[in-house]
């Protein structure tokens, strides 16, 4: 994967296999359905999807309940 090629899935989780702390700390927009996200845990561009946590809500393992919410992603690199 190059500098710039942006995974198709990616997860805010550490706990995930599609977490990439490396990346993330560069900083990562995501726009859905042509508006940007601020509270993604997680998206699949190919797949056409994007989670979102659901206000402060916690599990019971204290990782945030989250929404699956369908449409087009489109992703980049913020710096």
């Amino acid at each position: 994967m190059s500098a710039d090629t942006l995974p198709d899935r990616l997860s805010v989780n550490p706990e995930s296999p599609f977490f990439n702390g490396e990346l993330l700390e560069r900083g990562i927009g995501v726009r859905f359905k042509g508006v940007e996200k601020t509270n993604v845990e997680e998206y699949c561009i190919s797949e056409g999807w994007i989670r979102v946590a659901v206000g402060k809500t916690v599990d019971r393992h204290g990782n945030p309940l989250t929404m699956k919410l369908q449409g087009p992603v489109e992703v980049w690199i913020k710096d």
